[in-house]
Parts: C-alpha cells; sequence; structure tokens
C-alpha cells in the first residue's frame, strides 16, 4: 500500500499519546491520594474545618524562573565562554541549566525574549556589551 509509511507513523504517534496520557492519569490519581490524605489529617486538628472554603492555588508555569536567575545564568555562560555568543546560544544554555526543553519552539521563543531583555538590561548596567548581528544573532560578551 501507498499510505503504510503515513500509518505507521500515526500508530507510533498515537501509542506514545496514550501512553504520556496513562502517566498523567496516574499522577492525577496520586494528587488525589494526596489530597485526601491532607484532609484527613487537617480534620484530625480541626473538626468543623470546611474544606470546600480552601481555594486552590494556581501553580506557576515550569519556566517561570527566580528573580535574576535568568541573567545570573546568562553572565556566568558568557563569562565561562570568554567569547561572544550569540542570544540564541545563551538562551540554549540558559535553558539546559535549568533543564527545560529546548526542543519545545514555543517555550524557546517565550525563553530567548526574556534572555534578550536580561542581556539589554545587563548592557544598560555596563555588564555586557554588544557586538555584530541583529536580533536573535546578537553577539554578547563580558564587558
Amino acid at each position: 500500500m501507498e499510505n503504510d509509511n503515513v500509518v505507521l507513523g500515526l500508530i507510533r504517534k498515537r501509542a506514545e499519546i496514550a501512553g504520556r496520557l496513562e502517566v498523567a492519569q496516574m499522577q492525577v490519581r496520586q494528587l488525589i491520594i494526596d489530597v485526601d490524605n491532607l484532609d484527613a489529617v487537617l480534620r484530625q486538628f480541626r473538626l468543623d474545618i470546611d474544606l470546600e472554603e480552601i481555594k486552590t492555588k494556581p501553580v506557576p508555569p515550569r519556566h517561570t524562573a527566580f528573580h535574576g536567575q535568568n541573567a545570573r545564568i546568562g553572565l556566568n555562560t558568557l563569562r565561562e565562554t570568554g567569547m561572544p555568543l550569540t542570544t540564541n546560544d545563551v538562551t540554549i544554555r540558559v535553558m539546559q541549566a535549568r533543564e527545560l526543553n529546548v526542543a519545545d519552539p514555543r517555550l524557546k521563543w517565550t525563553v530567548a525574549k526574556r534572555i534578550g531583555a536580561c542581556l539589554r538590561n545587563l548592557r544598560t548596567r555596563g555588564q555586557v556589551a554588544s557586538c555584530g548581528g541583529s536580533g536573535q544573532n546578537l553577539l554578547w560578551k563580558v564587558t
């Protein structure tokens, strides 16, 4: 058949997504168990507690950095290499240091925007200098 490769690729993709779904369902089950356990402990300390009044707390996205973390890692990267790097190179190294998925284009674009802002801020403070190139290809070096 002429579509065998397409069908095989779709089967592999479906199996991958089904596997990710199983892992997510196991994580949800574990979270439900954890919440139930916490509810039981709370009831031991306060019998009249209304658990429905406890508001859920949103979790920040995984890619959110601590204050100054991107700038610190980016500056250390430039110091360690000792040579000018592009914004894209610095972004990749920061993402690797923070154990973020470098293959995710949307995440990489978000982090690159933040790294560019950090590097421009460091340039304003005189800690780094830019030379040659433009945009993502702008070269950065420690002053």
